[in-house]
């Protein structure tokens, strides 16, 4: 069977390119004054893209005010300005945030792919406002999961508004690129938000079925000449750090004042092999992770932050199930099933349990080494090494976790994997207390973007090694404009262990296969409508099924943006533990092992025109609940007052009665996100969690004084909320500054 699959994904991977005539990057020896007008001589001088295709609301039109791009490049930058040509000037900004998400706003954005793999690219944006934003794409940007936007690294960007539209104007240093010396060919795309026009458009025409910032849908850029290595790139960013906390509920003889120094390092040991080191490094400035309701049985991953972990990420936590979503998040959002598998979680790095309260703390990273890039043109390497600290106080034992992953390049744009993952306590024992996982992949994409797979095999090796010990899956899903097809099955062996990765649950055999519909009718209201089928189902050996989701769904997508997504499901689960489905903290009675339970619910995602000052992101869902009823609702409440900043209702509420009783569990709070320039932000979380009784508090400061270098000020409170009396509370103050050498 498997022989047969593979010969499947073999002939689907070979899939021709189309050709196209390359836009030529001339070499011109010019400075520019970064303004955003264009008044260079050297911009008269370079060749002009343009001719935008629509994207929404109709793909099969052109633009209806066009973009026009051009570049050109020295020894030090590549140099890229655009003119959005538009009617009027009322554009629409979401903030001076850095960073800004670019649906319901004008902003342009440029991929580039400089390896010309058309699987991962470097993303630059910017609004008319010269705000910017920057990511790293990988798994050919096929969905928005596949962009890490919490990336940051140099480049500049001014923008002007205009009579006839807005420009920009971006300088960006060869050093922040990573690319193969010699090359003297990239791919490129562009893509543009326009609310005046209510239109999304691209350079390159792609089917609403694909998502916009797809890397299979670029065209091909030449440089005059071929590109050389960009000297010694070498970039230190020391900080220095003071931090007070106070634990009001536990004496710790660690708690008070501390100061901190550390430092992080960016080598670029060759235009594609990037070397990032770190001592002693603090996360405290870390945007806080907003708080959540978790009605199953398992754990949830939230996304890496940390921008140390960040770069060629792919390459150590891509490997595992993956979790598709067969309508894209750009005209709704399905997502099936929640227990997404990976051999190595880089969040697990500074993590440890705390033995004196049985609570997940962080613990002190004493350093990191990470090697990863491109070596020649179809191998990718990743290698890192990170060591924390040991805390008598709190029984938490020192770790050190290795990760080394491989990737080479197959057909045009799909590759086969390796990973090894070992984790160890040198204080606990050393190399005789380790855990380890090997496994090997294959990630198809075909050039059309209509085939997206991958077929795994991973293994885990232990010191008390147990029945069992691998897990395999596979994922193959088709995707055209008018059909989208998926299948996709995992099993997880009881004897597989991965402490460094993320496993919820183990021992079960998983299979999701989905299929709808799209039409897209000529009216004036709605632009898309979809419906199919889901279904959802893990079995375990000795048990047979344990949980399913199964029904219908449709999906409206309206032509002023808004979006509607309904879901009907038949519920089963069975309860190999004793579960807490009130999510009383054990206050309350739990349902028993042993017993299983068939009920139905209806579900909701309703997001509505991002374009106005107020929007509603709306998640209702009602019907049965195990052996009782379920009315929850959860999302956020909007409000924009442009461009200096964002207030948000962030809500998540669950009336839940059963058998054992009843609990109404919500979190609730404000989030103000002021942004007084584009170096000055304040971000303020406020959470009520009833499931825990305690009020949240963190405060943000953030001045951008130099380029990627930062001075924060964090301020965090938790308050018991049965009898009002402080917790814990910390102030944080850190200074960074990126030196270039």
């Amino acid at each position: 069977m498997n022989k047969i699959l593979l010969t499947i994904l073999f002939f689907i991977g070979i899939n021709s390119a189309f050709a196209q005539k390359p836009y030529l990057v001339k070499k011109i020896s010019q400075k520019i004054v970064l303004d955003g007008k264009l008044d260079e001589e050297a911009w008269q001088q370079a060749e002009v893209l343009k001719g935008f295709h629509q994207y929404f609301p109709d793909d099969k039109k052109d633009a209806t005010y066009d973009t026009e791009i051009r570049m050109f490049y020295d020894d030090k930058n590549l140099y890229l300005s655009a003119k959005m040509i538009s009617p009027n000037n009322n554009y629409i900004v979401s903030s001076y945030r850095r960073d800004f998400r670019a649906g319901g706003s004008d902003n342009i954005t440029f991929n580039f792919d400089t390896f010309a793999d058309h699987t991962n690219g470097f993303m630059f944006g910017t609004n008319p406002y010269g705000v910017m934003r920057e990511g790293l794409m990988y798994n050919g940007a096929t969905d928005n999961s596949f962009l890490n936007v919490f990336w940051d690294n140099k480049w500049k960007v001014e923008c002007y508004i205009g009579e006839d539209g807005w420009y920009s104007e971006a300088i960006i240093p060869f050093s922040t690129f990573r690319y193969k010396e010699g090359a003297d060919t990239w791919f490129f795309k562009a893509y543009r938000f326009d609310t005046q026009s209510n239109e999304s458009s691209a350079l390159v025409a792609l089917p609403q079925s694909q998502i916009i910032m797809s890397l299979g849908y670029t065209l091909p850029i030449q440089f005059e000449h071929p590109l050389k290595k960009n000297g010694a790139s070498v970039a230190l960013i020391p900080y220095v750090s003071s931090k007070f906390a106070k634990d009001f509920e536990n004496d710790k003889p660690n708690e008070g004042y501390k100061p901190g120094i550390g430092l992080d390092a960016k080598i670029g040991v060759t235009a594609g092999l990037n070397l990032d080191l770190t001592i002693n490094p603090d996360f405290s400035n870390v945007a806080a992770d907003q708080q959540v309701v978790n009605l199953t049985r398992f754990s949830i991953n939230l996304p890496e932050q940390r921008q140390f972990f960040l770069e060629n990420s792919d390459l150590f936590t891509g490997f595992g199930s993956l979790i598709t979503n067969p309508f894209l998040p750009s005209t709704g959002t399905l997502i099936v099933g929640n227990q997404l598998y990976s051999p190595f979680f880089s969040r697990n790095i500074g993590i440890g349990l705390d033995t004196t309260s049985g609570l997940n703390i962080q613990t002190r990273i004493d350093y990191g080494a990470r090697l990863s890039g491109k070596i020649g043109d179809t191998w990718r390497v990743g290698l890192m090494n990170t060591q924390t600290a040991k805390d008598e106080e709190r029984g938490i034992d020192a770790q050190n976790f290795t990760v080394m992953a491989l990737q080479k390049k197959v057909f045009q744009r799909s590759n086969i994997g390796a990973i090894f993952v070992n984790k160890f306590s040198p204080s606990a024992g050393g190399f005789s207390v380790f855990n380890r996982v090997g496994g090997l992949e294959y990630n198809l994409l075909s050039n059309d973007n209509k085939w997206l797979g991958k077929i795994f095999y991973h293994r885990s090796f232990d010191v008390n090694q147990s029945k069992n010990p691998y897990a395999t899956g596979m994922l193959l899903s088709y995707n055209v404009k008018g059909f989208i097809a998926k299948w996709s099955h995992d099993y997880l062996g009881e004897g597989f262990k991965a402490e460094s990765g993320f496993v919820p649950r183990s021992n079960f055999f998983h299979i999701n296969p989905t299929f709808g519909f799209n039409f897209f009718p000529k009216s004036k209201i709605l632009n898309r409508y979809s419906f199919g089928l889901n279904y959802d189902q893990y079995q375990s050996s000795g048990i047979g099924i344990t949980d399913r989701k199964a029904g219908p769904f449709v999906l409206l997508a309206f032509q002023n943006t808004m979006r509607l997504l309904t879901t009907f499901s038949q519920n089963f689960t069975y309860l190999f533990n004793d579960f807490d489905a009130l999510r009383s903290n054990n206050s309350l009675p739990k349902l028993k092992k042993g017993n299983s339970y068939t009920y139905y619910t209806l579900d909701a995602n309703l997001v509505t025109d991002l374009r106005k000052k107020v929007s509603l992101n709306f998640n209702p869902l009602v019907g049965q609940y195990y052996d009782g009823k379920i009315f929850s609702m959860s999302g956020n409440l909007n409000y924009r007052f442009q461009p200096f900043g964002l207030v948000a209702l962030n809500y998540s509420y669950n009336d839940i009665k059963l058998s054992t009783g009843k609990n109404k569990v919500y979190v609730i709070g404000p989030n103000i996100d002021l942004t007084m320039s584009k170096k000055l932000f304040w971000t303020n979380y406020v959470q009520y969690n009833s499931q825990f009784q305690n009020l949240n508090v963190n405060s943000r400061l953030q001045w951008r004084f130099a380029p990627v270098s930062d001075f924060f000020i964090v301020y965090t409170d938790n308050y018991n909320s049965e009898i009002w009396m402080p917790k814990s509370r910390a102030i944080f103050a850190k200074m960074t500054y990126w030196l270039s050498l």
